[in-house]
């Protein structure tokens, strides 16, 4: 129970930071180009390779206080990180093929369930 809690701080921590460094970000570029979207993905993913790196291998956090933070703190500032870490999973395993089928059909399946859950709501009340 204690591990749940503290994933929930947690990823109320990574929301309210995804939410403040995306708008900061956004509002200085002045642009309608999604920066503030990009910036937060990629900070997330140098955080979780940097994160999981030096609390994994070093084992100086608890294992619930590890979750906390890669699970709630960076899943919840964005999943986009554990994509990136994943990825590199498979790189690293030398499961090259694998790597690409999961960044290309992630990144197509995506577009394509946000393009078809707005067509659906967009249908439902037009």
């Amino acid at each position: 129970m204690a591990t749940w809690l503290l994933i929930g701080v947690g990823g109320a921590v990574g929301a309210l930071l995804r939410y403040g460094i995306s708008g900061w970000v956004q509002q200085g570029a002045r642009s309608t180009f999604p920066w503030g979207t990009m910036a937060v993905n990629v900070l997330g993913c140098l955080l979780m390779g940097a994160l999981a790196r030096a609390l994994f291998d070093a084992s100086v956090l608890r294992p619930e206080y590890r979750m906390a933070i890669l699970v709630g703190g960076l899943g919840a500032f964005t999943t986009f990180s554990t994509f990136g870490y994943d990825t590199l999973g498979l790189l690293n395993d030398g499961q090259v093929r694998q790597a690409a089928f999961y960044v290309l059909g992630t990144n197509a399946a995506c577009l394509v369930a946000v393009w078809l859950g707005y067509r659906v709501v967009e249908r439902l009340t037009t």
